[in-house]
């Protein structure tokens, strides 16, 4: 039988052997290997759909099986809703409604690439430089997966680097948070973050905050699934809202976010929001890292 000592010490060796293996952990390890694709010439409601009905945020744009963009739920939201013109089901864009309107037009591209032996670290570095959260993975010229910022963060816990990053969440954190009341129609929030260019609002109820509503939910409740925008958002808010307090670090920051499946979270000190902390922000952090 071992004693208290004999087990420290192996779950020691255990805790850096781990290390060991995650120092050279690959992309390819976390990355979706599902490749999603859409043509140019499909319809946004056709690429809200399949976003929404696989709960994904990008779709790769092919024609002629040769790699041509790529288009996101930031895209859709953007370029789509934030427009506020239209039918209550049929949201125009110039004149054109989404069951019209082409991929082609609101795509972006050219694509960004990084090979599939590169490193978790090199992939969040290139996200930083690039302003983008997600990557495509190719391997002798072909797409083989798709890497976003949530499959980084899901995997930093693991890293070595962050065993010993201590950075406050204070200095990546957005310390701008945006609230609407719970009465709100979506159709509202959604011009706002589309304005904005924000993936997320704060959801209040006699100014206290309640739950949080994403570009996700407005593309897999409402988009995909062809409904109206006139909900209040207290409705299809997401309930309740997780947070952290000021102070906490980008480890167990990333350790909360991971464990909880959310891609933003709200910072609060003593009791009152005073920022969010994305994916994107915490991938930041790791990037800054020796």
């Amino acid at each position: 039988m071992e004693t208290p000592k004999d087990s420290g010490a192996n779950d020691s060796a255990h805790t850096q052997h781990k290390r060991g293996i995650a120092r050279h952990r690959e992309i390819k390890q976390i990355m979706t290997q599902e490749v999603v694709t859409i043509t140019p010439e499909n319809t946004l409601y056709e690429a809200a759909r399949i976003m929404g009905e696989k709960h994904i945020g990008s779709l790769i744009v092919v024609k002629y099986d040769t790699l041509v963009g790529i288009i996101t739920e930031r895209d859709l939201l953007r370029e789509v809703v934030a427009r506020e013109i239209g039918l209550e089901k049929d949201w125009l864009v110039g004149g054109v409604t989404i069951k019209e309107e082409k991929v082609e037009e609101i795509m972006s591209y050219p694509l960004t690439t990084i090979s599939l032996t590169s490193s978790i670290k090199e992939a969040a570095q290139m996200m930083i430089e690039k302003k983008i959260r997600r990557l495509a993975v190719r391997e002798s010229g072909k797409v083989v997966g798709i890497i976003t910022a949530s499959d980084l963060i899901r995997s930093l816990p693991e890293v070595p680097e962050t065993m010993h990053v201590w950075f406050e969440v204070d200095y990546f954190m957005s310390k701008s948070v945006i609230t609407v009341d719970e009465e709100t129609p979506v159709e509202g929030v959604a011009k706002i973050m589309g304005e904005k260019s924000i993936g997320s609002v704060i959801v209040t109820s006699h100014g206290e905050p309640i739950g949080i509503f994403t570009e996700r939910d407005l593309l897999t409740k409402f988009l995909a699934e062809d409904k109206s925008l006139k909900i209040e958002v207290g409705k299809a808010c997401s309930s309740p809202l997780i947070t952290a307090p000021l102070g906490i670090s980008v480890h167990d920051a990333a350790f909360i976010m991971t464990s909880k499946h959310i891609r933003r979270l709200p910072i609060t000190r003593e009791g009152e929001l005073v920022g969010i902390l994305s994916a994107h922000d915490l991938l930041e952090a790791y990037a800054r890292t020796k």
